[in-house]
């Protein structure tokens, strides 16, 4: 039976990772990303789309320009609240993956201060953010799309709920808005 799952597991492994180093590779030799500024994002969407204690939820984001990637990977920093007096604060990193010059899917990872207001409690104050947006590019550089993320504590807590969210995006460059 191990044999088995190994014949199987070990193969997806490769290939999963084979796609993945693709993707890098296409990402960080496609020249569309050699000119991304800085942006200002505004969302807004649904918190805790899973679960009863569905809300609101406004977002605030600051994504670093090209030119201050650490490594492959772009820094932002954002806010975030809910209709619940819920709020989070966060600072993390992304990947923009480019396929041709408009469409970019980013994956990216965060780490915040959350508080809970009236609304669902996490448990802890510390918390944890992965997520993908899928966006277009448009071609004075802002982008329009939509992001799904997943909080929690990851276990700093025995109470860890966790909770995810969606939520439509529009960023701006940050020299179009002076």
């Amino acid at each position: 039976m191990v044999s088995f799952l190994q014949k199987i597991i070990f193969p997806v492994k490769r290939s999963g990772l084979t796609i993945i180093s693709i993707l890098l590779l296409s990402s960080s030799l496609n020249s569309a990303s050699a000119q991304e500024p800085s942006l200002f994002t505004v969302g807004a969407g649904a918190f805790d789309i899973f679960d009863d204690e569905t809300t609101a939820e406004f977002r605030m984001e600051y994504t670093f320009p090209e030119a201050q990637k650490v490594g492959i990977f772009t820094p932002f920093i954002g806010l975030s609240g809910t209709a619940d007096a819920g709020s989070y604060i966060y600072s993390g990193i992304g990947l923009d993956l480019f396929f041709g010059s408009k469409f970019v899917i980013t994956p990216n990872f965060a780490a915040g201060i959350y508080g809970n207001g009236d609304g669902k409690d996490l448990g802890y104050a510390i918390e944890f953010k992965s997520g993908i947006t899928f966006a277009t590019r448009l071609p004075d550089y802002s982008r329009i799309g939509f992001t799904f993320h997943h909080i929690s504590n990851a276990g700093l807590d025995d109470r860890n709920p966790g909770e995810e969210s969606i939520l439509v995006l529009y960023s701006i460059p940050i020299a179009n808005l002076f």
